[in-house]
């Protein structure tokens, strides 16, 4: 009987944490105005989250063993984090551009064409690590080859300018009220068959 009561003990407190944790990663989200609910609930979602922040002992003392206590358990049972962790947010992603610049005078766009979900995959990680900072020269052979590609597919181009930009997402509210993704240009190159007119611009 003893033990009856200490899991069913047990269980009330695993599912009161479990409980817990869950409503403060939803209350964050509304509070954050990451959710359709309406913006006027966002000061009681921030109120409600301290509440819950308080009964998972966030709000004690980083020495506090109520607080150590409580967070050990999270972990370890692998219950620190609610539906929130796993939330399907829409991060921003990275774009190339090609202006391609006819011989008669014409302007189009395009972009660098892959055949395949795997070769896709591998463009969109290949455009996150031109994101990154590092050697220039580098970046610039690898947008020129990606520009290339089009080139060959399109022989009556003169010029073509590559603009690498980050594609921002835009938040809850503001797609309420019709805004859509927005790019930001981050660098670009400019190619022509006359090695003396390519050139390349960061911004």
């Amino acid at each position: 009987m003893t033990s009856k009561r200490i899991y069913a003990a047990w269980f009330c407190v695993h599912f009161f944490l479990t409980t817990a944790v869950c409503f403060a990663g939803i209350f964050s989200l509304v509070a954050e105005g990451a959710t359709m609910l309406p913006s006027g609930l966002r000061q009681c979602a921030r109120k409600a989250e301290l509440v819950a922040a308080w009964l998972l002992g966030k709000e004690a003392a980083a020495s506090s063993p109520v607080r150590r206590g409580i967070a050990t358990y999270l972990h370890a049972a692998g219950i620190q984090a609610g539906y929130s962790f796993f939330a399907p947010n829409i991060p921003s992603y990275h774009k190339l551009i090609l202006e391609l610049y006819y011989y008669d005078g014409r302007v189009e766009y395009d972009s660098p064409h892959v055949s395949g979900g795997a070769a896709a995959l591998r463009l969109d990680s290949l455009l996150d690590r031109l994101a990154e900072p590092g050697y220039e020269p580098l970046r610039e052979a690898v947008v020129k080859m990606l520009a290339f590609s089009i080139w060959r597919e399109q022989p009556d181009v003169k010029k073509i300018r590559a603009i690498f930009g980050t594609v921002n997402q835009p938040g809850i509210s503001d797609f309420e009220h019709g805004k859509r993704e927005s790019f930001q240009p981050l660098f670009s190159f400019d190619f022509s068959l006359r090695n003396d007119e390519n050139q390349s611009t960061t911004r």
